[in-house]
């Protein structure tokens, strides 16, 4: 009776940590053949996982693959990983900034609540990040939350190595970002609370919270995450190839799955997505990094989370445009006749305090 009250007991635990909480929407490419798949998505023709409009003029391979061979190994849950890249051609709607982004198709409610996001991600030696250019990854609009990378605008020296979480448009955590390492990571966004919480590990290691949450002006109309790397130009230094990599993406609810490679979809409460809207709304990207840039007082390991450190310094803006294309809006039912039409002068507006702000930045 004590053995079977035992194995009982290790049963109902290993359930527990297979998958603790229900997904909402499910971004693990598991049901995409290749990265051609995105373009059966338009804003008219709302399918699949992902929207994909910010990304430059050349073909969807050239910026986004998908492959086994880019998933994190200790991600059972996911059948491949993708590839999002930085080339010359990277340049969406008109802007100085290069930048390839997926931004989840869904109605379900990611941006309510108690909900946790999730990804791993990591670079190669081979087209690795430039360490003299912000990048920015896996943001929201308003940029409550963020990955970063790079250097950033105001810090000493014109390099940075680290791999930096932001909250409240402060570094909250940094260490250095090694080729090969798997970072999973997990968003702990409380909407109603208005705070938000980092869960980390590398490798194939359960996540574990490594910043408690902390006050953001948490806000999300449900359809501006991106997934993926804005980054900012700077005079000086020229475009080259890059590359980061995405594992096990998926928001769920209630308990936070820790366990790398859960997360099932069998919990799913995603629904058949609406007609999607463009994101319209322009917001401040850059906080600049501490006087003395931070690094981690343990060496990262492939094994464990590092240390956690804070870095605060003050913010300072640079306006960018996440507007779609005209010809997405124009087709758009939902938008209204007055909306559509005063786009093109807004967005006209935009650009020219992008352009003197990019000027400014790189001056």
């Amino acid at each position: 009776m004590m053995f079977t009250a035992q194995v009982s007991s290790t049963v109902l635990l290993a359930a527990s940590a297979v998958s603790a909480g229900t997904v909402l929407w499910d971004g693990r490419f598991n049901d995409y053949a290749s990265s051609a798949d995105l373009d059966k998505w338009s804003f008219s023709n709302p399918v699949g996982e992902y929207q994909y409009y910010i990304h430059g003029k050349g073909e969807t391979a050239e910026y986004v693959n998908l492959s086994a061979d880019f998933k994190n190994p200790g991600d059972s849950a996911s059948k491949q990983g993708v590839k999002i890249s930085l080339t010359d051609t990277a340049f969406w709607n008109g802007d100085a900034m290069r930048r390839t982004e997926l931004i989840p198709q869904t109605k379900a409610a990611i941006n309510k609540g108690k909900v946790y996001y999730h990804f791993s991600m990591k670079r190669s030696e081979t087209n690795a990040p430039s360490v003299n250019r912000e990048h920015q990854i896996a943001f929201f609009e308003s940029h409550f939350t963020e990955m970063k990378a790079g250097w950033i605008s105001g810090a000493q020296g014109d390099s940075d190595p680290a791999l930096r979480w932001f909250a409240d448009s402060k570094s909250q955590w940094d260490t250095p970002w090694e080729a090969g390492v798997w970072h999973n990571v997990a968003y702990e966004i409380d909407f109603d609370a208005s705070t938000v919480g980092f869960w980390h590990s590398t490798g194939s290691d359960a996540l574990k919270q490594t910043v408690a949450p902390v006050k953001a002006s948490t806000s999300s109309n449900g359809a501006d995450w991106h997934l993926g790397v804005l980054e900012l130009a700077r005079s000086g230094f020229t475009d080259a190839n890059e590359d980061i990599f995405f594992s096990g993406v998926y928001i769920e609810s209630g308990d936070l799955t820790t366990a790398i490679g859960s997360g099932s979809a069998a919990g799913s409460a995603d629904t058949p997505p609406p007609a999607a809207k463009p994101v319209a709304s322009s917001s401040a990207v850059i906080a600049p990094a501490p006087t003395t840039l931070a690094t981690s007082t343990k060496a990262p390991s492939t094994t464990s989370a590092p240390s956690a450190t804070s870095t605060k310094a003050p913010s300072t803006t640079l306006a960018t445009s996440i507007e779609a294309p005209s010809t997405s809006v124009a087709a758009q039912p939902t938008l209204s006749a007055t909306t559509t039409a005063a786009r093109p002068t807004a967005t006209r507006k935009c650009r020219k305090r992008k352009a003197r702000t990019v000027q400014q930045v790189a001056a």
